[in-house]
C-alpha cells in the first residue's frame, strides 16, 4: 500500500480515537524499525466504558470505510485493547496499563506523526473544532 495512505488509514484511527475523547493519541511510524507494520496510533481511555467505545468506534468505521480488521485483542477490562488493521496497529489503554508498557518509551527512536493535520479517511468526519 502506498505510504499515504497508510499514514492516512493510521491518522483516521486517530481522529476517531479523537472523537471518542481519548486522551494523549499518539501515531508513531514504527515500519522502518518493526518487520509487521508501519504505524502505531496509541490512545488513553480514562475506563472500562471509554476504553470499549474508542475500540469499538474504530472497528466499525474501518470496515465501514471497506478496510479489513485483521484482529482485535485484550478487552476494556483488562486496560488493553489492540486493533490489528495490517498496516496499522492500534493500543487503546488503560492510564495504568499504558504507563506499565510504556510503548512510547520502547519504539523511541519512531518519528511521530502530527495526526491533526492529516486529513481523515474520505468517509470519515473530523471531529469540531479541528
Amino acid at each position: 500500500m502506498a505510504r499515504d495512505h497508510t499514514e492516512a488509514v493510521a491518522c483516521t484511527c486517530a481522529h476517531l480515537a479523537d472523537e471518542r475523547k481519548a486522551d494523549d493519541i499518539v501515531v508513531m511510524e514504527v515500519g522502518p524499525l518493526a518487520y509487521f507494520t508501519e504505524y502505531f496510533v496509541i490512545a488513553t481511555g480514562r475506563n472500562d466504558r471509554q476504553i470499549r467505545a474508542i475500540a469499538d468506534r474504530i472497528v466499525h468505521e474501518m470496515r465501514a470505510l471497506g478496510h479489513p480488521v485483521v484482529g482485535v485483542e485484550g478487552a476494556a477490562e483488562s486496560g488493553w485493547v489492540l486493533i490489528d488493521l495490517g498496516e496499522a496497529v492500534v493500543h487503546v489503554f488503560s492510564p495504568v496499563a499504558r504507563n506499565l508498557y510504556d510503548l512510547e518509551l520502547l519504539w523511541g527512536e519512531a518519528a511521530k506523526t502530527d495526526w491533526r493535520n492529516v486529513e481523515p479517511l474520505a468517509g470519515v468526519a473530523r471531529a469540531e473544532g479541528q
